[in-house]
């Protein structure tokens, strides 16, 4: 069984697609790191830098926006761009990708709406239809349909998950997307900075992107947004996924095996059943998976030996861009092969491996050092860095859990306690700051915690604890 879990809890939404009880791809937000890629903004121009054909925008964020407004980057300074803003111009700009370190986030003027079988484009193009949609017959169909539904002044990709849509599915779908186009259109001559559309909801893009025919079941811990899901009508109808409210004292990603898993994701190295191992390192430029054969090593013919131990790696690679949501640059150091046809079988299986991917992956191919590249389009940070922060006592060298990874650890500690075992009160001591961040707003998360589960949480500040660090004592 596939099953989408939405673990929704004070500030924080976590999101983990789970197949077979494996943990497959997992992601969370906080009201503090909310990403915008997707949102819609009136935005104004604050410098334009004619070399590059690209200007800042404000956005109303911490960082300006970055924008590429011209048609081609050889174009010179002296030759003029009829798109060339002005500075003080307001432009309607989307988000593409969030800002990264002193990256702002970068901008794009063509605005698409994304639904659950295609994506909406406010621009004059032809229907793209997903090379995934292999029938040459259904993909004309789709096309056909989706023609007839669609403005001339707008364009259309259609994703895999349409396949076997009906007409009145894409109608619908096709309707919801352009009355969010129109709002965007009557928006653009507001006082810039503001936000148009936003597109960024956490539960919401969970739903839209994984919302497919595999997908069984969607489980959700708040009963406000399981009204909200249940009342859009995309579930528990014929071929559509079903819609569960989970209500158990057990923290939802425990009562599904996904918590010790999660921890897992962080770890540097990763085993294979055949006794070889993995190494991931993330850098700045790219990311570095080292592939050893560990204590696969020396058994039987060698060769062999070393192909079926890269053969299994790149199932676990393919595994590992997912779950971590590594991409960028990707190299991969399989273990050295002495054959051309052995070099391609590995090329061969990791093409195949990465055609599950949602993301779109591109296996570049090998070069003449042996090093495997890979491309994977950058959608939101890596599993990482959302989780951890760079170490202050280290000097950035290292990094550490963030405080937001900290408090869910703490609160699914506390409330395992609480639910499973016989002790009524709990002692968290922990340095006040994090401390602060566990309680939640005007002790919220304190107050919500007592009424489900009972028994007693004192916080206990204890200074001598570095700040992701924190104890949890038990009391009957």
């Amino acid at each position: 069984m596939k099953r989408v879990l939405l673990d929704i809890e004070e500030g924080i939404t976590r999101v983990a697609l789970v197949e077979e009880g494996k943990l497959v791809e997992l992601y969370y937000e906080t009201m503090r790191e909310e990403s915008l890629v997707g949102n819609v903004y009136a935005g104004r121009v604050d410098n334009v830098i004619p070399n590059l054909q690209a200007c800042f925008v404000e956005i109303g964020s911490e960082k300006k926006g970055y924008l590429y407004y011209g048609n081609q980057r050889a174009a010179s300074d002296g030759e003029k761009n009829p798109a060339r803003p002005k500075v003080g111009d307001t432009l309607v700009v989307q988000v593409e990708k969030d800002a990264v370190g002193t990256k702002g986030a970068v901008l794009t003027q063509i605005i698409s709406y994304p639904g659950k079988f295609l994506v909406l484009l406010n621009e004059d193009g032809e229907i793209g239809v997903s090379r995934k949609i292999t029938d040459q017959t259904e993909r004309e169909r789709i096309r056909g349909i989706v023609e007839s539904f669609l403005p001339k002044a707008y364009g259309a990709v259609v994703r895999t998950n349409a396949a076997g849509k009906t007409e009145e599915d894409f109608k619908k779908e096709i309707h919801i997307l352009l009355e969010k186009a129109k709002g965007v259109a009557n928006g653009q001559y507001r006082k810039a900075p503001a936000l148009l559309l936003k597109q960024s909801v956490p539960v919401e893009k969970a739903v839209r992107d994984f919302y497919r025919e595999e997908i069984d079941q969607f489980v959700v811990n708040n009963q406000e947004i399981y009204t909200q899901l249940l009342d859009t009508g995309d579930f528990n109808g014929e071929r559509q996924p079903s819609l569960f409210l989970y209500q158990e004292k057990l923290p939802l990603f425990e009562s599904f095996f996904v918590e010790s898993q999660s921890q897992r994701a962080l770890d540097e190295k990763v085993w294979l059943k055949s006794g070889g191992f993995l190494v991931i390192e993330e850098t700045e430029a790219c990311v570095v998976i080292d592939v050893n054969s560990g204590k696969a090593a020396g058994k039987g013919d060698l060769e062999k030996t070393i192909l079926k131990t890269n053969l299994e790696a790149v199932q676990e690679v393919a595994k590992q861009l997912r779950l971590r949501n590594l991409s960028g640059i990707i190299i991969v150091d399989f273990i050295d092969m002495t054959t051309e046809e052995n070099r391609n079988n590995v090329t061969k299986a990791l093409e195949k491996a990465v055609e599950k991917d949602r993301i779109k992956t591109v296996v570049v191919g090998m070069t003449q050092l042996g090093l495997m590249q890979l491309t994977r389009k950058k959608t939101r940070p890596s599993l990482s860095k959302q989780m951890t922060t760079k170490c202050r006592q280290c000097h950035g060298q290292g990094r550490m859990p963030s405080i937001d990874w900290t408090v869910i650890q703490m609160r699914r500690e506390v409330e395992s306690i609480l639910a499973n075992t016989i002790y009524q009160k709990v002692i968290v001591q922990a340095d006040e700051r994090l401390l602060s961040a566990f309680r939640g707003y005007e002790n919220e998360y304190l107050h919500k915690i007592t009424k489900s589960l009972g028994g007693t949480v004192i916080c206990e500040g204890k200074a001598d604890l570095r700040f992701s660090q924190f104890q949890i004592v038990k009391e009957k």
